[in-house]
């Protein structure tokens, strides 16, 4: 009865979704957990490339159930672009489970989100605009719209008219902005209700029956756990919980029956948005990471902010998760270069600190402390194991585990499928 969580082990980007595909043949559930379409998974089957942005991982696999669970928002227009385009090519999506405690992003929160961000200007947040933010606000303070509300359009619309007090006098009044009629909320969130039906369950029922009878439930985390609301970089995260923790409550599994942490971390570390980042490049070091590992975010398109491999972050993700394995993605990125540093702590005001700073001012302020490793120019690609990998390749992978706090037992050679070295199988 293994449920199974993956989990972002830095600031976002780091190949869950290669990861949640690695393991989909061998799992019988995949479940997202939290966030929104503000993230994004880059799978590549054989020659064909699928960005998600809702949909979990697992709608590739065939005979593996898709699962979206209560802790996620959902755009429905969204939604059903992904599963239309999926399906144009040739994926069967009809598996998907939906559900119906998931809250829906109503379209004055996209609007606020955007408006928003712009009032703030150099304080802003660095969101993507899609209304991930305000919705899991409402959902705090018990004014938001989940997906069961779709199907009784009295309760809908009395649940929009109560928002609508509300949105309307902070978007005419304060943003300058055109308010929103009930109906039309309405009748933009109702033309989705008959295609939602057949998709809408219990799914924390289903998830625990699932493991009742010893099948395998895989949870992915959209964002990461340098982005969650509690653990991460406060103010610059995201508005769920991204650890092992919300793999629990987004899910409607209990922690008891959580049996596996893997942790994913890239051979480097990037991060999109506002935040502070202490071994961000700003040299051609940084523009050789970017290109070379196509760093432009899945959803947004933006560039990421690229910097050397951080132990500290990846030490601390392994003790907020409890992180029993990590996964070590895009190793093939560092191909070519003449050394490779390594961040193992900080220094703040002359103080060296083996851990992330308690203050996040001094996060702000840390310096990183490096330790240089020889690099490889060898193509790294083909590698099967970890002996075909050349020796400064295998050191550089060691060092990173001893400092990391877990084992690394995948190795990301490559953006394919199999592009991948299995040191400790996974499951």
């Amino acid at each position: 009865m293994p449920a199974i969580a993956i989990i972002g082990a830095q600031w976002g980007d780091e190949g869950k979704g290669k990861a949640t595909d690695l393991l989909g043949s061998s799992v019988d559930y995949v479940v997202k957990f939290n966030g929104g379409n503000n993230a994004g998974h880059t799978v590549v089957i054989g020659e064909e490339k699928y960005a998600l942005h809702l949909l979990p991982s697992g709608i590739l696999t065939p005979g593996c159930t898709p699962v979206i669970g209560n802790g996620v928002v959902v755009d429905l227009a969204v939604l059903f672009e992904e599963i239309d385009g999926l399906n144009a090519r040739g994926v069967d999506t009809s598996a998907l489970k939906l559900s119906a405690s998931a809250h829906v992003i109503a379209d004055y929160n996209r609007q606020l989100d955007k408006v928003t961000e712009r009032f703030l200007g150099s304080r802003r947040i660095g969101t993507t605009g899609r209304g991930i933010g305000p919705t899991y606000a409402d959902k705090m303070n018990r004014i938001g719209i989940r997906i069961q509300d779709l199907f009784d359009e009295k309760i809908l619309r009395g649940k929009v008219e109560g928002a609508l007090e509300l949105k309307n006098q902070i978007l005419t009044k304060i943003y300058n902005r055109r308010g929103f009629t009930v109906d039309a909320v309405v009748e933009d969130l109702t033309q989705y209700a008959d295609r939602l039906a057949p998709y809408v369950c219990d799914t924390g029922l289903l998830l625990n029956q699932a493991l009742d009878r010893g099948e395998t439930v895989l949870l992915e985390a959209g964002q990461a756990t340098l982005l969650d609301v509690d653990h991460g970089t406060y103010p610059f995260v995201t508005s769920s919980s991204a650890t092992a923790g919300g793999a629990c409550t987004g899910s409607g599994i209990p922690p008891t029956r959580l049996t596996q942490v893997i942790g994913i971390v890239k051979a480097y570390t990037t991060r999109v948005g506002e935040g502070p980042f202490p071994t961000e490049l700003h040299d051609d070091n940084g523009e050789f990471l970017r290109k070379q590992g196509w760093e432009y975010g899945t959803t947004t398109g933006r560039p990421r902010r690229c910097g050397w491999f951080d132990s500290v972050i990846a030490r601390y993700a392994a003790r907020v998760n409890g992180v029993t394995d990590f996964v070590l993605t895009k190793l093939d990125v560092l191909t070519g270069l003449e050394q490779v540093p390594v961040c193992v702590a900080y220094e703040v005001d002359g103080v060296r600190h083996d851990e992330m700073p308690v203050n996040q001012s001094d996060f702000h302020h840390a310096v990183p402390v490096y330790e240089y490793l020889p690099g490889w120019w060898e193509d790294i690609s083909q590698a099967r194991s970890f002996e075909e990998l050349p020796a400064n390749a295998q050191a550089y992978v060691e060092r990173c585990e001893q400092l990391s706090g877990a084992t690394i037992s995948v190795i990301g050679v490559g953006p394919g499928r199999h592009e991948t070295v299995v040191r400790h199988p996974l499951v």
